[in-house]
């Protein structure tokens, strides 16, 4: 499974010149060098890019999108939460983000970059900040010998710096949280490594909530004399947005002494008057370095003064005062430098930190004020930054042995491929960059939809959710919406095994939801029809988007009618279990589980027939909204008998036994019905129309037995599918959805016809979808399949982070040539359901309680 491991890495390290490897960088995870230029350039997918044939189905879709987009573009002046003209195009420069978990997040591309901005809350800006940087000063004997920016750039402003540092002696490894960059300095003998430290810590709810990164430089010495380096750190105030110039920021020069430790550094104030913020940047103060300062300089111009003072003496001039605020169209930088000596043939390192804070976020429509989580800890005045600095200076060692502790057991097994442990942690990104907001519960709220407990509700303030807050993350940086349901069923596997109180948090936010109504008539954009925003007795599709007012407004979707969201509700009931059983919560159960037959109660409405099995018709089931279906389907009629299946186990848990006998009689019928009207032999069809292409293979066939496996049950009494059967399913997947697919080389397709050739009858149909893939692969290793499961989810990280360049941007979808679609996506989380199933293989070492979800 791990024969090409070396010839990948040699191609993305095929430019790298040098033979030095660094300072304590570790063997597993993704490694690009820094001239490293990626053959494969592909596009985002737009209207443009639709079929012919789809095109003249969907042509009423396409006006109303078109006079929506319109509307919300050059009416509202405002983006649209999905935007089908304007889709970001493809820069493969990403690197892994920077910061804890929900307090916004900037991220540092693998060439030194700072080059994507979530600072406003899920509301995202990409600017490569080229100010932004780090440079090195060599000194010896009291003259200057080298000073460099570590930087590929060579632009057209900051003209008095050296750039143009010569990447083929630089690469870039990341194993997330942290990554590490190396740089051989040319004909110095000296090598700089770069460690970036967040503190995204799985089973931590305090140190991983906090809005800081630490840079701990490692400077080698191989030379036979003494150097005296100094490593500068340069920021702007700001994040190369227009509000830079906006007028009013400052920033000022502080020191903070704690604990018999001190750091000092440069506080950068960002006076915007919605969501202000301040930015820091610190050093830790240690025997035998010296710390100096530039409060502020104007990053336009040549900018020679601030290098000319490094230059004099490996030192800034460390004005006391602050600056004047800036005068509008004005910006301002500030500069920090540390500097050491370095015994000849020896080693020393530097720290920096940076760090940012925003207490009080509000979101689009500016309704409500929110306090970031990290606010528990370090208050809501705006004056954290200093705290924050030194706390992560002093801590950030302790933040890498908990990582350490929680990687080793993976990346010490040897029978998981090189591959499978870069995937499974570089994928955890989108945790901290997927938009994600990590708010206190107000005071005032009342997330139960107005159903109390002795009605069949919940409480207005769950106890869960006073004590770990409320939890959001987007579907994707290009599709704004926040908690798509459908979406988060994948991704939430990362949540519930690493993070399980906030996977909890956001089910009661969702079972909330679940009885709210809310009458307003809209236009949905798929039938033209007016239907209410919110259903009662249905799942939203999401709690709603940054640009307005979310947990206040959900369902920012305009797709479908709400109530047709049948799977919606399947996926509530089968996280509900999949969460219990992994977290033995028993409060949780009680307080989900009249939600739970609330909402089966509307699913069952669609059991026309009396068979046991629900139907669809159109689009009905929400995840796969582009691709048609007619009567009772592999994928949502396979959801739903796997739900009856946990109302069965939870009723029986609950010792509820009429319930548990309504559901048995369901579950037996609805077997019964699904196979003799799906089943064709050799795999699930993937409808029972009779139509054409119901008979395709799809690769989501097996979705609701994935769920019962994960949640331990499949066999015996809360057995849904006969295992031949879905044995034989996943085997026909195998052949024919990634062997007989781009060569068996890009994961599996969504859908294949019998003959071996891609369903191309909708959008959706001949894509592959990351993270449906990776969930595929956690069905087959769950069923004895491991060899088939790995190989088919290598396909997709070998493609994306080594092909197509998107490392840090795992796009939701991408075809087998030309085109990509949603870059940054939620639903590539799902790789952590390919641990959970290896983790239950038989003979497999027991894993700790931490390690499936219980804290």
């Amino acid at each position: 499974m791990d024969l090409n491991d070396s010839t990948s890495l040699a191609e993305l390290m095929s430019r790298y010149v040098s033979t030095e490897t660094g300072f304590g960088v570790p063997k597993d995870g993704w490694r690009i060098c820094l001239a490293h230029e990626f053959k494969e350039k592909r596009k985002p997918f737009q209207a443009k890019d639709v079929s012919l044939a789809n095109m003249i189905e969907h042509v009423s879709l396409g006006v109303r999108y078109l006079r929506w987009w319109y509307k919300k573009t050059q009416v509202e002046k405002k983006a649209p939460f999905i935007d089908m003209f304007r889709a970001l195009p493809l820069r493969q420069i990403y690197g892994a983000p920077l910061g804890g978990i929900g307090g916004g997040s900037i991220t540092r591309g693998w060439r030194g970059d700072f080059c994507r901005w979530q600072l406003n809350p899920g509301m995202y800006h990409y600017k490569t900040v080229i100010a932004n940087q780090f440079t090195v000063c060599l000194r010896r004997g009291g003259q200057t010998v080298y000073q460099q920016v570590l930087s590929m750039e060579r632009p057209p402003t900051l003209q008095g710096w050296n750039w143009g540092y010569c990447g083929e002696y630089a690469f870039y490894h990341a194993l997330y949280p942290r990554a590490w960059t190396v740089y051989h300095l040319p004909g110095q003998n000296v090598t700089l490594t770069c460690r970036q430290v967040s503190p995204v810590i799985p089973h931590d709810y305090k140190d991983s909530s906090l809005p800081v990164a630490v840079f701990v430089w490692d400077i080698e010495n191989k030379n036979d004399y003494a150097l005296d380096v100094s490593i500068m750190f340069t920021m702007v105030n700001g994040s190369g947005h227009k509000d830079d110039k906006s007028g009013g920021h400052w920033n000022e020069p502080f020191h903070l002494e704690k604990d018999e430790e001190s750091v000092s550094g440069v506080l950068l104030h960002h006076q915007t008057p919605v969501n202000p913020y301040t930015m820091c940047i610190a050093a830790r103060e240690k025997s035998g370095q010296e710390i100096s300062h530039q409060t502020a300089f104007s990053p336009k111009g040549t900018c020679s003064a601030l290098w000319s003072d490094l230059l004099t003496d490996g030192r800034l001039d460390s004005p006391k005062d602050s600056s004047p605020p800036t005068q509008k169209g004005e910006e301002v930088a500030a500069a920090l430098a540390v500097s050491c000596s370095v015994p000849a043939n020896s080693h020393n390192n530097v720290e920096f930190s940076l760090a940012w804070d925003m207490p009080k976020i509000t979101f689009g429509s500016r309704e409500r004020i929110y306090l970031r989580r990290y606010t528990r800890y370090y208050g809501s005045k705006g004056d954290a930054a200093p705290s924050l600095s030194h706390y992560a200076l002093t801590h950030y060692s302790k933040w890498e042995e908990s990582i350490i502790e929680w990687q080793r057991p993976i990346l010490q097994d040897g029978t998981l491929p090189a591959w499978y442990k870069s995937a499974l942690f570089n994928e955890l990104y989108f945790v901290v960059d997927g938009g994600t907001v990590w708010v206190e519960l107000p005071e005032d709220a009342d997330i139960s939809g107005g159903l109390r407990p002795e009605d069949g509700g919940l409480p207005a303030q769950p106890e869960l959710v006073k004590e770990y807050g409320r939890f959001a993350y987007l579907e994707g940086q290009e599709y704004r919406m926040y908690n798509t349901y459908d979406v988060h069923f994948y991704a939430s596997f990362a949540l519930i095994m690493l993070w399980p109180k906030l996977a909890l948090s956001v089910q009661y936010d969702i079972a909330g939801s679940v009885v709210q109504h809310d009458p307003t008539e809209r236009l949905n954009l798929m039938n033209g029809r007016y239907s209410p925003v919110k259903t009662r007795g249905v799942v939203p599709h999401d709690i709603g988007d940054p640009d307005d007012e979310p947990w206040v407004r959900a369902n920012a979707y305009l797709i479908h009618d709400t109530a047709d969201w049948k799977d919606l509700n399947l996926k509530f009931v089968l996280q509900v279990y999949r969460d219990y059983y992994l977290t033995q919560d028993e409060q949780y159960l009680k307080d989900m589980w009249p939600i739970c037959q609330t909402v089966m109660e509307t699913e069952l409405k669609f059991d026309k027939d009396g068979d046991g099995l629900i139907e669809n018709s159109g689009y009905a089931d929400q995840t796969y909204d582009g691709w048609k279906v007619t009567g009772p389907s592999a994928y949502c009629g396979g959801l739903w008998l796997a739900s009856v299946c946990m109302m069965c186990k939870m009723a029986h848990v609950l010792n509820c036994d009429s319930v548990y006998e309504r559901y048995r009689d369901i579950l037996d019928r609805g077997k019964a019905a699904f196979d003799k009207l799906l089943w064709n032999g050799k795999y699930y069809n993937y409808d029972s129309s009779g139509r054409s292409l119901s008979n395709s293979v799809m690769s989501d066939q097996c979705a609701g037995q994935w769920f019962l496996r994960a949640s331990g049950l499949g066999d015996n009494d809360y057995q849904a599918f006969p295992k031949e059967k879905i044995c034989s399913a996943l085997k026909s997947v195998f052949d024919l959805n990634v062997l007989s697919f781009a060569d068996g080389q890009m994961g599996a397709v969504n859908g294949m016809r019998p003959e071996g050739v891609p369903d191309r009858s909708s959008v959706q149909s001949d894509e592959v979808w990351v993270g449906v893939v990776y969930g595929l692969a956690a069905t087959m290793i769950h069923e004895g399949m491991t060899e088939e499961g790995m190989r088919t989810a290598e396909g997709c990280y070998r493609a994306v982070w080594e092909r197509m360049g998107m490392a840090f941007q795992t796009p939701e979808a991408y075809c087998e040539k030309g085109i990509y679609r949603s870059l940054a996506y939620m639903r590539p989380l799902s790789i952590w359901a390919m641990q959970l199933a290896l983790n239950n293989r038989p003979n497999h070492s027991k894993t700790t309680d931490k390690d499936v979800g219980q804290d």
